[in-house]
This record gives C-alpha cells, structure tokens and sequence, in this order.
C-alpha cells in the first residue's frame, strides 16, 4: 500500500465514481485540468473499469487520496501520472484536492508517496510538471517538493477571453 503518515493512494474502485464525476464535472478545477466539456456517468465507469491496466500500456495512472487518520478513510482528492513515456522514462503529474480538504497538507504528503513510488517502483527518471503562473499554491507545492522552474509557456492556455500563460517545472532524479 502507498501510505505516509495519515494519507493513503489507491486504485479507483466502483465506489469512487460519484466522488470523480463531482470532482471532473466541478468547472472551477477546468482551468487546471484542462477539462472542456462535462464527462458523464457512463464515461467515468469505463474510466474506473480499465483503471487496472498496466502504467506502460495505459500511459496514465490515477490514484485516490485518502485521508486514513481515523477507522472511516475520507477521499480528499486524486493524484494523476499522465503523458507517461516508458523509453524517456518521464511523466507529467497533476494532482487535486477538493475545496474543504486543501490547506491541510494533504497534497504534499500524496506528491511525497508519489514521487517516491515513480521514482524507486517505475523507475522513472524525470517528473514534471504544468502550473498556471497565477496559481501560487500549486508553485509552492512543487517547488517545496524540489520541482525546478525550467520553462514558461506564453499564451498556452486560454481561460475565459484571456490567454494565460504556464510554467513547466521538472524534477529529475538524480541517481
């Protein structure tokens, strides 16, 4: 099991399907997501029903985040391996906390399992990693994580009329 003091990562199971058709369909995380239309019911099911393929055949992971402090876990958020090249040994990582759960540490604890586990089990070389310039708490999250700003994407996203602009951060294992 992927676990660090009071927070856990899991597959997805059936049961988790309400919780990602809230936390996909929620506009407000659609800018950093990169999400443009809703996903349905049906969509997230087969998500969850293939969630079992192997890392080099599906190119993707997701786990659930879950707070294990007491008898009765509580799911705060998912942890995604995307963009996963196997020859480069690389990845993007993205990573999401609802609203009542942030500020808690629960992100960093979750990106400390992950890195740990992509770094020593999948036996990746390079993490990265792509940030809003405005999205200051997700740039201190990386960052306190060892990230290195190596990049800015101008004019990469656009959020409502307005192009915004994107930071690419890396972290390279250096074993």
């Amino acid at each position: 099991m992927l676990e660090k003091g009071n927070i856990s990562l899991r597959a997805p199971e059936p049961e988790d399907i309400d919780f990602l058709l809230i936390m996909e369909n929620d506009t407000s995380l659609w800018n950093v997501s990169n999400t443009h239309n809703p996903f349905s019911r049906f969509d997230i099911e087969q998500y969850v029903l293939l969630a079992d393929k192997d890392i080099y055949s599906a190119k993707q992971l997701r786990f659930i985040i879950e707070n294990i402090e007491s008898s009765n876990p509580v799911k705060v958020g998912v942890i995604d391996i995307f963009d996963f090249d196997g020859h480069n040994r690389r990845a993007g990582i993205g990573i999401m906390i609802i609203e009542k759960e942030q500020n808690k540490g629960h992100a960093g604890i979750a990106l400390d399992i992950l890195i740990s586990f992509m770094f020593s089990h999948i036996n990746i070389h390079q993490l990265y990693c792509n940030i809003g310039v405005e999205n200051n708490p997700s740039i201190k999250l990386f960052e306190s994580r060892g990230f290195n700003l190596v990049g800015i994407k101008k004019d990469w996203n656009l959020v409502g009329n307005k192009w915004a602009d994107e930071y690419i951060y890396q972290l390279i294992d250096l074993k």
